[in-house]
Parts: structure tokens; sequence; C-alpha cells
């Protein structure tokens, strides 16, 4: 096994229009103003930019998404990342009742050395840590649609 690679999934029901939630998603430079742990996100052009998380555990991971999938109507967004984690995250939103859907996975691998050095005693960790960013986010979303 790999200890440093991860495969993540989430899914957000959120009490707002998919094409709201959409909205919200595809401006990453708005991302700290509702997600706690997204500390920062530099654009570099339209469809590149630097992104910086940190969340319960005491380090910040920095990483260049770009762009590789940007479809409104099928609801996804994709990316590719590179930096402290290598590989690709998506979100593919869809109606969900009065509402929406919000799924995301991740297939990373750490690049990061800390990560790296503590990967088979911190991955239990490392997991919980990403748990509690995925929750927050989803918490910061709701909030935030329901203010604008």
């Amino acid at each position: 096994m790999d200890w440093t690679h991860y495969r993540f999934r989430s899914l957000w029901r959120l009490p707002a229009p998919p094409a709201a939630v959409y909205a919200a998603l595809e401006r990453p430079e708005d991302y700290p103003r509702w997600w706690p742990q997204v500390r920062e996100v530099t654009r570099l052009d339209d469809t590149t930019g630097v992104i910086t998380v940190r969340s319960l555990l005491p380090y910040a991971m920095t990483f260049t998404a770009r762009e590789v999938r940007h479809d409104p109507g099928a609801g996804v967004l994709e990316v590719a990342l590179s930096g402290d984690i290598e590989g690709w995250a998506r979100w593919t939103v869809t109606a969900a009742g009065a509402g929406a859907l919000a799924r995301y996975d991740q297939v990373v691998d750490v690049d990061k050395p800390l990560l790296r050095r503590f990967a088979v005693p911190g991955r239990p960790v490392f997991r919980a840590n990403h748990r509690l960013m995925m929750r927050a986010g989803r918490r910061g979303l709701a909030a935030y649609l329901q203010a604008v």
C-alpha cells in the first residue's frame, strides 16, 4: 500500500438550486469567504490558481489547481493538482429534492515532506483532518448560499 496516496469523496446536501451551487463552486477565488480552511487563492490566469489550505492540524498545504473540465451543463468542475499534493479533484453538482447535491472526489499523492515522513502513523489523523475541513466547507457554503 502506498501510504501517501489518498482517495476522498464527500457529499454535500445543500438547500439551494444546483445552478447557484455550481456558480459558487466555479469561483475558487471566493472560497476563503465561506470556507475557513481555504486560507488563500491567487488566480494566475483564467484556468489556473495557487491555493493554500490549512485545517485543524498545524500545517498548511499549497498547490496549483489547473482547470481541466468546466461543464456547467453536466455540473462538473475538475482540476489537476500539483505542489504539496499531486492528482485531481472534481465537483459534480446535481439536483437533489428541493436543493442540490455537490459531490467532491479527490485522488492525490502527498508530496509535502512533513506529511510523507509521518505517512504511516499519521494517516488516520490526516483523513480525519480532511473530513473536518470538508464538513466546515459544507456548512460555510450553505450559509454563503443563504446570504446571497
